[in-house]
């Protein structure tokens, strides 16, 4: 019983994704606490939790991302589980490790997973030895500029130039000749050195071969204590601003069904050669114009984009990782039908993208067939600069993609943000441009939109 293994279950996150979890957790019966920061106190996911701990101020390192508090608020509320979301402490397997020593259930893969998958360049030798495709890069961390420019002139221009730990797209940037790598490499070592706590031996870059016009395709993956690791349909992320994600669907509709079939056996074979065990994704680099592929990264925890696979194949992922946490391995036959796309709402300039926090003064969310929408925030919350500008996620499904498309128009003006700056006028932009009206669009949309390429 889920109730006897689980529950009360604590969720150490914030905003949409913790209201989101807890819903499920409820559904199934569950207790569910919550911890927040003073900046959090009033919003959503605080007040529809079953209980709620304040475990610090505002800044995350004192709060979300203290490991000690949040397994104290864990013992003294006598929670038995604690699902990290995403962000935050979610692949951290120093604390998934101390979860696990605290005697709690741990609801994501075994730390040793997350290890192996952390670490960009650890993960591509793996993968290439696993049979999965890899794009030409370096096999070893690149501490400097040296090594940087003999890497480059093996691997061939363009490059893409990243940290090898961390995600999110921070310190990734692309470099066509000697200079714009040197300045890519500055800024990739600057990020690895704030970002991913390297050693002060040198930061942990990685560099491998750019390919033009890429799609971002991920697949969702789940598994399962028997061994088993199922695909469960791919999610199209190329719509990005600064190399972070800010549309989503699926299925991809710029892939074929053949190459479709060759990503989701290559996304099972990546978890079954880490003994993958829960939600995760393989994320990938697909060259449309070749119908090919390669590796990218792997995230070890419930994506922001979840909801369009829930929204194609019915399944409630937040369940099955809890079922998956609690030693079940459910019957997953996944068969996908229609379309649907996520608009993340974010608050923030539609234009440049900066954050442009604020005092919600009005919110009204659209409804109707078709229509999901997962919200951190109502009227009269403030989004403060203390975390991720995302406000909600605005999802749309239909039996086609033109009628996700058309619901999405409608959904979009419908959605009523006022107060802090938002991202809406931008999504209403893109539902209208012919790139991606057509489909045909990669990873330099945004930037074409905006004419910065």
């Amino acid at each position: 019983m889920l109730t006897e293994t689980l529950g009360p279950v604590l969720i150490a996150n914030r905003g949409e994704i913790a209201r989101r979890i807890i819903r499920t957790v409820k559904r199934l019966g569950l207790r569910a606490i919550a911890v927040h920061s003073e900046a959090d106190g009033d919003l959503p996911f605080v007040r529809e939790a079953d209980e709620a701990v304040l475990i610090g101020p505002a800044n995350p390192a004192q709060s979300y991302l203290d490991a000690a508090k949040v397994l104290e608020a864990a013992r003294a509320t006598g929670a038995k589980a604690i699902h990290p979301g995403y962000g935050f402490l979610a692949e951290n397997a120093a604390f998934a490790r101390a979860v696990i020593d605290a005697g709690l259930v741990w609801i994501g893969p075994a730390p040793e997973a997350i290890d192996k998958m952390g670490d960009k360049i650890n993960a591509r030798n793996l993968m290439e030895i696993a049979g999965v495709p890899v794009a030409a890069g370096t096999r070893e961390p690149v501490a400097d500029l040296s090594q940087a420019l003999k890497a480059a002139e093996s691997i061939g221009y363009p490059v893409m130039v990243k940290t090898a730990g961390g995600g999110g797209g921070i310190g990734m940037s692309v470099a066509h000749d000697d200079e714009g790598l040197a300045k890519a490499f500055e800024q990739a070592a600057r990020a690895a050195a704030r970002f991913a706590g390297d050693a002060l031996d040198g930061p942990a870059v990685l560099i491998e071969r750019y390919i033009e016009r890429a799609r971002h395709v991920e697949v969702q993956i789940l598994g399962l204590p028997d061994g088993r690791v199922v695909a469960l349909g791919e999610r199209d992320c190329s719509v990005q601003r600064r190399h972070q994600k800010v549309v989503e669907e699926s299925p991809s509709p710029g892939i074929t069904p053949e190459l479709r079939e060759r990503m989701l056996a290559a996304a099972a074979r990546s978890g079954e050669a880490v003994g993958y065990l829960g939600a995760g994704t393989v994320e990938c680099l697909v060259d449309a114009d070749k119908q090919d592929f390669v590796f990218l990264e792997m995230n070890t925890r419930l994506q922001v984009e979840h909801p369009v696979t829930e929204l194609v194949t019915g399944l409630d992922l937040v369940e099955l990782q809890l079922r998956v946490a609690a030693g079940e391995s459910p019957e997953v036959r996944p068969v996908t039908t229609g379309h649907a796309i996520e608009f993340r709402v974010y608050a923030e300039d539609p234009k440049r993208f900066f954050p442009g926090p604020g005092t919600i003064t009005e919110w009204v969310e659209p409804d109707g067939e078709g229509v999901r929408v997962d919200s951190g925030y109502t009227a009269g919350n403030t989004v403060t600069p203390f975390y991720d500008p995302l406000m909600a996620k605005l999802c749309v499904y239909g039996e086609t993609r033109a009628d996700a498309l058309e619901r999405g128009r409608k959904a979009v003006d419908a959605f009523v943000v006022e107060g802090p700056k938002n991202n809406l006028p931008f999504c209403a932009e893109l539902l209208d441009n012919a790139e991606f009206v057509t489909g045909d669009y990669d990873t330099g949309l945004v930037a074409r939109m905006r004419g910065l390429r």
